[in-house]
């Protein structure tokens, strides 16, 4: 996998983690369960450094889905998208494509292939 396919699922990682502590229910429950969430500016100040690193024109188009969809970039699983769970062409899976990031036909994710 590519660099910017790790960097782009651990960005959707702490967005998920930022989202989950900044929803009161969800922290209300995640507190009761025992878990401290008393590191949100920490994970804000790590999402920033990490965005960083990723090209401009990727990080837009990943934040730009991310406003879609909980899940903006999603791994390929026996040929299917984990998203919308539909079968992907077989064209996908050439050795051109390989190294590329894929975007799903049917609801438009990111795919990676593990």
């Amino acid at each position: 996998m590519r660099e910017e396919f790790k960097l782009l699922v651990a960005l959707q990682d702490l967005d998920i983690m930022i989202k989950e502590a900044e929803e009161k229910k969800t922290s209300d429950q995640l507190k009761d369960m025992g878990f401290q969430l008393d590191g949100l500016e920490e994970l804000r100040k790590a999402r920033a450094k990490l965005a960083g690193k990723i090209p401009t024109a990727l990080r837009n188009r990943y934040e730009k889905l991310a406003g879609h969809y909980s899940m903006a970039i999603i791994p390929v699983t026996e040929n299917r998208c984990l998203g919308c769970f539909v079968k992907l062409p077989t064209s996908f899976f050439s050795s051109a494509y390989s190294s590329e990031l894929i975007t799903c036909e049917n609801c438009g994710r990111l795919l990676f292939i593990p």
